[in-house]
């Protein structure tokens, strides 16, 4: 009997990025504020805040500008997370900082993105941070890019000022290898081209943002993609109901797990097969990424949290030595030779920085060898060495089970964000040698 997942809720998750006063708020402001999606209390509140600063139009980037720093500057400082919703979609959107100081911030809100909208002053063109963002885009592999060129009012609505800045978007989306890119001429202040089309610039003949947004592609069908279930919580509630009862809990972050599947537990590479799948609305013969199940296996098999059940026909490899792309994240530089916890799905291992290979240049988007440090907001390649095996893919080819964090072992906080290269060896038996 064959098994399909049913439609899936239609939700975009989009964040928008750029430099600072690109106008990001004001057009997430307009596009909640023309979409009838603001409700009449923020209203309020927004045009009582407009009036005590002396505006006599009310500022719809302070819609999404809520910190007491953020107003005061005029900057976006954390990321501002919004759902809406129109008849043909629902959205998650992330209002993601321009400035250089807080581009970590935006790995942060991207990193489940399905598109990223960057933005553009018209009068300013390209410039470094739109690159940053860009890069940061293709290293997270988002789907999508939507360019979006705000305040054409200010460069007298051309279309050659258009044209131009797409032409110089395109050239650094095709270095970075972004294959995806949607160019819209907009004025976020006046509402042209956000959610209704511009009489100003009739020489557009493309989507507004909002029709762009609600018509893109979005979501990636389970059945494509092998299954990935990474070990949360083992059960066992030894009731006198449920005396042999050992489940296996956790979130599927890829494909399709159907009862009767054999499956391959990871790091050990024991096997089984799927002899029950439990779910809040009681048993199911599959489940399907992104559901929260409780598998429960035909063989007592020595199973913990940071554990991995993968396909036995299409396991990730084991490694204990993982190349990949990172954003340093942390004030303090990341250095060759640091000892760090390597945190993967729900498994956490010891580890040490072995290389620091390069950091991306984005002047020009070349890379630079041989740095021993990265600092904060830097991208670079890194070379890491665990002390334990860690079932890993690619992140070209799964972005859940690809992707990676260093922690501080002495504090707990995050270091760097990565995003791994599909491991070529597998891992060596035993523990890492120093770690």
């Amino acid at each position: 009997m064959t098994i399909d997942p049913p439609p899936a809720i239609d939700t975009l998750r989009f964040a928008t990025a750029g430099s600072v006063d690109d106008g990001k708020s004001t057009l997430v402001g307009r596009l909640l504020h023309d979409s009838k999606s603001v409700l009449a209390d923020q209203m309020e509140a927004v045009e009582h805040a407009s009036r005590s600063r002396g505006q006599d139009t009310p500022d719809l980037a302070l819609l999404t500008d809520g910190l007491r720093a953020e107003r005061e500057q005029g900057i976006t400082i954390d990321v501002a997370y919004r759902y809406f919703a129109t008849p043909r979609r629902r959205f998650i959107l992330a209002d993601t900082p321009g400035h250089v100081q807080y581009t970590r911030n935006m790995v942060t809100g991207a990193s489940t993105a399905d598109l990223a909208l960057v933005l553009v002053d018209a009068r300013h063109g390209v410039v470094e941070q739109t690159r940053r963002h860009l890069a940061v885009s293709a290293l997270l592999r988002i789907p999508r890019v939507t360019l979006v060129v705000n305040k054409m009012d200010l460069a007298g609505c051309s279309e050659q000022v258009f044209a131009d800045i797409v032409a110089e978007f395109a050239d650094c989306a095709g270095t970075l290898g972004v294959a995806h890119v949607t160019a819209v001429p907009v004025s976020a202040l006046d509402g042209d081209n956000v959610v209704r089309p511009s009489a100003r610039m009739d020489w557009y003949g493309g989507p507004t943002v909002l029709e762009h947004l609600e018509t893109v592609p979005t979501g990636v069908d389970p059945r494509t993609e092998p299954a990935r279930l990474p070990v949360q919580y083992v059960i066992r509630p030894q009731t006198a109901g449920h005396r042999d009862y050992r489940g296996y809990a956790g979130q599927l972050v890829s494909g399709l797990l159907r009862v009767g599947d054999p499956v391959t537990v990871l790091p050990s590479g024991r096997s089984s097969v799927v002899e029950a799948i439990d779910t809040p609305a009681g048993t199911a013969p599959a489940a399907w990424a992104p559901q929260s199940v409780t598998v429960r296996l035909a063989d007592d098999i020595d199973i913990a949290r940071g554990d991995l059940l993968a396909p036995a026909d299409a396991p990730p490899r084991t490694t204990r030595l993982i190349h990949g792309t990172v954003c340093h994240l942390a004030e303090r530089p990341l250095r060759a030779g640091q000892r760090v916890l390597l945190k993967h799905t729900t498994r956490t291992v010891r580890a040490r920085v072995e290389e620091i290979g390069s950091r991306l240049d984005l002047r020009d988007l070349t890379e630079r060898p041989g740095p021993w440090t990265l600092d904060a907001n830097d991208i670079g390649r890194i070379v890491v060495r665990t002390a334990e095996p860690v079932a890993l893919d690619g992140y070209a080819e799964l972005r859940r089970t690809g992707s990676f964090l260093l922690i501080d072992p002495e504090d707990g906080s995050t270091l760097t964000a990565g995003m791994a290269d599909a491991p070529e060896d597998p891992a060596a038996p035993g523990r890492a040698e120093g770690v």
